[in-house]
């Protein structure tokens, strides 16, 4: 199974509630976190939904 690890890379201060409620079920709690998750569908959607504040870490 292929996984992608992705950064926090902006503060979640100012951002919307779903986009809150978005890093804490992806586990990303605060800023310059790192987190290995699994490359699915989901997971890259709710990725979507915060592009403007996590990265893609290179493997």
């Amino acid at each position: 199974m292929s996984e992608i690890t992705v950064k926090v890379v902006k503060s979640r201060i100012g951002c919307t509630p779903a986009q809150k409620r978005i890093l804490d079920a992806l586990g990303l709690r605060r800023r310059e976190m790192v987190k290995t998750l699994p490359d699915n569908a989901a997971v890259r959607g709710m990725i979507a939904k915060v592009s403007h504040l996590v990265v893609e870490v290179a493997k």
